[in-house]
C-alpha cells in the first residue's frame, strides 16, 4: 500500500483497532538531519563571508579609527591635552629631531601621545643611551635622557666622526665643539680605543699633553704629543710603560722637550730620539715596590 510505513494499525484493548501514525523510517530521519545541518552550515558560511567581507573592506579599521577619534575628543574636552612637554638629561641631542619624533601640538589630545612609541624612537638617536617617556596627567610629557659620553674623534678615510666610551659613532657634523679631543686612527678604533682611553684616563699627564694615537696593526698604539713628538707604546703591559713615562715626566720633563720619538717598547730602557737625530737611552730598572728607578 501507498501509506504503508506511515500508518499501522493497533489493537485496543477494546479489541477495536485504531490508526496511529509511525515513528518514521531512519532514511527519513537522516533526511531530515541532514536537511537542518545544511541550514545551520549555510549560516555559518553566511557569518563567516560576512565577517570576511567587514574586515577585508576595511568597515572594521574604520569603526575603530571612527570610536578612537570620539573617545581622544571626549578627553580633550575634559581637560587632558597637551600643554607642557619636560625633557631632562639634554645636553648634545637635538632639539628639532627630538620635536619631531615626538610629533605633538600644544593643545592636542594628550592619551594620542605614545609613550613606548616615543621611546623607540628617540633611542635610536645616536646620541642617546636610554629613554624614559610617560605622559604625566592632566596635560603633560615627562622625557628624560641618559645620553651617551663622547670620547675621541675617530678619524678613518681622512674623515673625523665623533665616537663614545663604548666605541659608538655620535655624529659627523657640527665638530667645533670637540677639537681639542684626542685623534685615534685605525680601523679597529671602535672596538680597542674604549680600552686603551681608559688606561690613559689613569694618567691625566700624559693624557693632557696626547694630539693623537694610532692603532698599530692591531697590536699596539703610538700616541702623539702636542709638541710633536711620537711615544712607542709596547705590546702588553701598556700600564706600566705609561707609569714609566709619567714619572720620567715627573722627574725631567721628557714631553716638554724638544724631542721627536719616546720608545718605551722595552722594559729595560726607554730610548729618545731629538729631532736633530740624537738618541739618548735611559736604562729604566722596575721594582714593583719601589716604583720605577731611571
Amino acid at each position: 500500500m501507498s501509506w504503508f510505513g506511515k500508518f499501522k494499525s493497533k489493537r485496543s484493548r477494546n479489541g477495536k483497532s485504531r490508526i496511529v501514525k509511525s515513528r518514521g523510517s531512519s532514511a527519513e530521519k537522516i533526511i531530515k538531519w541532514s536537511r537542518r545541518l545544511g541550514i545551520i552550515a549555510a549560516m555559518f558560511i553566511f557569518i563567516g563571508w560576512l565577517g570576511s567581507w567587514f574586515f577585508m573592506s576595511g568597515a572594521s579599521t574604520k569603526l575603530y579609527d571612527w570610536a578612537h577619534d570620539q573617545v581622544m575628543a571626549m578627553t580633550a574636552e575634559r581637560g587632558f591635552v597637551v600643554q607642557n612637554i619636560y625633557v631632562e638629561g639634554r645636553h648634545y641631542t637635538d632639539a628639532q629631531t627630538l620635536m619631531a619624533i615626538l610629533n605633538v601640538e600644544k593643545g592636542g589630545p594628550l592619551f594620542t601621545f605614545a609613550p613606548d612609541d616615543a621611546k623607540e624612537m628617540i633611542e635610536k638617536i645616536s646620541w642617546v643611551k636610554s629613554a624614559h617617556v610617560s605622559r604625566q596627567l592632566p596635560d603633560s610629557i615627562f622625557i628624560e635622557l641618559e645620553e651617551r659620553t663622547p670620547m675621541a674623534l675617530w678619524q678613518r678615510n681622512k674623515q673625523l666622526s665623533l665616537i663614545d666610551t663604548h666605541g659608538v659613532i655620535l655624529t659627523d657634523k657640527n665638530l667645533g665643539d670637540f677639537k681639542d679631543y684626542i685623534v685615534v686612527v685605525g680601523a679597529d678604533v671602535p672596538e680597542r680605543a674604549p680600552d686603551f682611553m681608559k688606561l690613559l684616563a689613569a694618567e691625566p699627564e700624559i693624557l693632557n699633553k696626547i694630539e693623537a694615537a694610532k692603532s698599530i696593526s692591531g697590536r699596539r698604539w703610538d700616541i702623539t704629543l702636542k709638541s710633536g713628538a711620537v711615544v712607542k707604546l709596547p705590546e702588553n703591559e701598556i700600564p706600566l710603560a705609561l707609569r714609566r713615562l709619567a714619572k720620567m715626566q715627573e722627574e725631567e720633563n721628557i714631553m716638554d722637550k724638544d724631542i721627536s720619538v719616546i720608545d718605551v717598547r722595552e722594559m729595560t730602557r726607554i730610548t729618545v730620539r731629538t729631532k736633530p737625530g740624537a738618541v739618548h737611552e735611559y736604562r729604566a730598572n722596575f721594582n714593583a715596590n719601589s716604583g720605577n728607578q731611571i
